[in-house]
């Protein structure tokens, strides 16, 4: 599992894209080909804040298992979205548990994934197995806008090693983004850890 700690929500991983590239190259960029419908419009590159949007998404679970980007395994869905003003903004849904609430309002609360790893410090967090009483599972859905300057308009919209560049590129800015603007929300809202 990549190291994540309290201020790390996103991890970049250039190592095994390279390690399991099919082409020798990028296994991000063989996905980028794959999905190469997504990465233009009409023939024409994509806008910054689309481009942005389609390289996340298929840089991270589910288009990509393990992705280029990891994700911690708390905050999903962790997406990229184009606001009604036309720039960008991450939004990731956190889910809390009623004892991060000021007080407990039902018994049933948010459980651990009974297939995950007891130790993991990052639970994935699934609704109670019994629903034989009134329950309500709390989550937050948190949203930053993302800077117009760490996005970039793409030179091309063939798959290839440039339109992979770039894709890791914005990537790699939104990881950053993220575990710099993102993450201490998250932490704030969870208490400081869970």
């Amino acid at each position: 599992m990549p190291d994540f700690n309290r201020f790390t929500l996103a991890i970049v991983d250039d190592i095994r894209d390279r390690e399991q590239a099919s082409d020798g190259h990028s296994r991000f960029g063989a996905y980028i080909a794959h999905h190469a419908e997504d990465f233009h419009d009409g023939g024409e590159p994509l806008r910054p804040v689309d481009f942005a949007a389609v390289a996340w998404s298929v840089a991270t679970f589910p288009v990509m298992s393990p992705g280029y980007v990891d994700v911690r395994p708390d905050v999903h869905p962790f997406t990229v979205h184009r606001g009604h003003d036309g720039g960008a903004f991450l939004c990731a849904k956190v889910g809390l548990r009623h004892r991060d609430l000021a007080r407990r309002l039902f018994a049933l609360d948010w459980e651990r994934d009974p297939w995950g790893s007891r130790d993991d410090p990052w639970p994935v967090l699934v609704a109670p197995e019994r629903t034989d009483r009134p329950t309500v599972l709390v989550a937050a859905t948190l949203l930053v806008p993302v800077p117009d300057h760490i996005l970039l308009q793409p030179t091309v919209c063939r798959p290839g090693r440039t339109l992979t560049h770039e894709a890791k590129q914005v990537v790699a800015a939104l990881a950053a983004h993220a575990n710099e603007h993102l993450a201490p929300l998250v932490d704030e809202l969870l208490g400081g850890g869970q």
